[in-house]
């Protein structure tokens, strides 16, 4: 019954109608894992690929143009994101949380629980603002809670359930640790902890105890991703390839990598870039510029001249790796001044991510870029950019907002590197290691900055009184874990 992730994959399936009371939690719980997959791991990924200045659009095609020039629409993040986000994570996970308190089913309770925190936080790091505590009521028009309340929250409700399981308490049939009992999810809850209160600790100092705290608790052993539970078949692949590589005939293949990655990885000889991204028809890597689809250059580059992500369609799908876990812990050293511990876990980071990429050369790259207690956001925060980008993609997305780095230089522009009228692409031009300001950059974003959120959704501010209204400038209004 449970051999193939299709039914789960399928949106328009609801394991709550009509027979709800019929169904149990191993039903529902891999309908809620399978939900979250296809928005955070294939819709998230996009944006935050885009807006991170790591994907561009491809030759001939347009579906993200805008998002290439940091604009994000309101009409934009409804269906794929915020509705399935609602609906289908935070919904049927709620549901699975009352189904396994009624039994006393604490494995359970502890794996709705974290998915749907997780589920929750990605919504406040786009959106900031969203609805919580009346989020799975009858109300029809709940109130907006700040980030920082959903965020303790969430916590809140982890910590309460950790009270109570054990770690050899069951778990309903689930797709990220099949056949595991609570003390993998156990760890999971921990890091998704350490990652909540890392983001926090941009902003209040204060949550440092509790991350010196969890650092010194259970943790991953391996990243936690879903994995293992693909097939070729429609329905059954990775989100993020099925939207993107797959066969089926509607596919359009939209994403090529961004020069920003292509020339910092090849600058510095970076051996993961041929496990992250393809070479192109002239068996080089060559990286696309944000805000242009190269349209004027139809005599010059075709839709081959560009990189791709590597994906296939059983690629595992990250929610937390090991990678992420590491540079949590060099942040919190280099936090609290302890530059011996921040550089050993900044290259520990670094070596996690060659091996999970399956490549050699992490020394080459610690000795290309090593570590600088005296700038720490730049280090972490460049190494992070580098180590994600074939990983997750939103995550990066999130974590150049909130440490700043890599940096735009203010020197050099889209429309330096490529010269559309003059049909000139001069990626020579790219300083390595920084941002740059797209061609045609959004109007409400300006240049050398970043798109700093989401506007709320046309299907929420359309229809409930509560939703914070949308002004031209909410696109640079920073969420709550951005130091302003």
């Amino acid at each position: 019954m449970f051999s193939s992730c299709d039914k789960y994959l399928d949106i328009n399936y609801d394991p709550t109608k009509p027979t709800e009371d019929m169904l149990n939690q191993s039903q529902i719980l891999p309908a809620v894992e399978m939900n979250l997959a296809a928005s955070y791991g294939n819709y998230l990924r996009i944006v935050g690929g885009f807006l991170s200045e790591q994907y561009a659009q491809r030759y001939g095609t347009s579906n993200y143009l805008e998002l290439s020039q940091f604009e994000v629409k309101p009409s934009a993040t409804g269906s794929l994101g915020y509705e399935q986000f609602y609906l289908r994570v935070i919904s049927l996970g709620s549901t699975v949380i009352n189904k396994a308190k009624e039994s006393n089913d604490n494995g359970t309770l502890l794996a709705a629980t974290v998915l749907r925190a997780f589920a929750f936080a990605a919504m406040v790091d786009c959106y900031d603002s969203i609805p919580y505590t009346e989020s799975v009521t009858d109300n029809k028009q709940p109130k907006y809670d700040d980030g920082r309340t959903v965020y303790n929250g969430i916590i809140a409700e982890i910590d309460d359930v950790l009270a109570k399981v054990k770690t050899s308490d069951l778990v309903a049939t689930n797709f990220l640790f099949p056949g595991q009992k609570a003390e993998v999810w156990i760890r999971f809850a921990n890091a998704l902890k350490l990652k909540l209160y890392t983001r926090i600790s941009n902003v209040d100092s204060d949550v440092l105890p509790k991350i010196a705290e969890l650092l010194n608790s259970p943790l991953p052993t391996s990243d936690v991703a879903f994995k293992g539970c693909w097939n070729p078949s429609a329905g059954g692949e990775n989100p993020f390839y099925a939207g993107e590589f797959g066969s089926n005939f509607s596919v359009q293949y939209n994403v090529v990598v961004n020069t920003t990655l292509i020339e910092t990885m090849k600058n510095s000889g970076d051996k993961r870039i041929a496990a992250f991204f393809t070479k192109n028809n002239k068996d080089d890597y060559m990286g696309g510029v944000s805000g242009t689809n190269f349209s004027t250059f139809t005599d010059i580059y075709g839709s081959a001249s560009f990189s791709r992500p590597v994906m296939t369609y059983d690629a595992p799908l990250s929610l937390l790796s090991l990678t992420e876990i590491e540079f949590y812990k060099a942040e919190y050293y280099a936090r609290m001044g302890d530059a011996a511990n921040a550089k050993l876990y900044y290259e520990s980071a670094i070596r996690q991510s060659f091996k999970s990429a399956g490549v050699d050369g992490a020394d080459e790259n610690i000795a290309y870029y090593p570590y600088d207690q005296a700038n720490w956001q730049k280090s972490i925060g460049l190494a992070k950019y580098l180590a994600l980008s074939g990983v997750d993609n939103f995550e990066v997305w999130c974590e150049l907002r909130r440490l700043r780095y890599p940096a735009f230089d203010e020197n050099v522009s889209g429309a330096n590197i490529c010269q559309e009228s003059s049909k000139v692409y001069s990626p020579e031009k790219y300083v390595s290691g920084t941002l740059y300001t797209p061609i045609n950059v959004s109007s409400y974003i300006g240049n050398n900055a970043l798109a700093e959120r989401f506007p709320h959704p046309s299907v929420s501010s359309n229809a409930n009184p509560n939703c914070p209204v949308n002004f031209d400038g909410i696109y640079k209004l920073p969420v709550f874990w951005v130091k302003k």
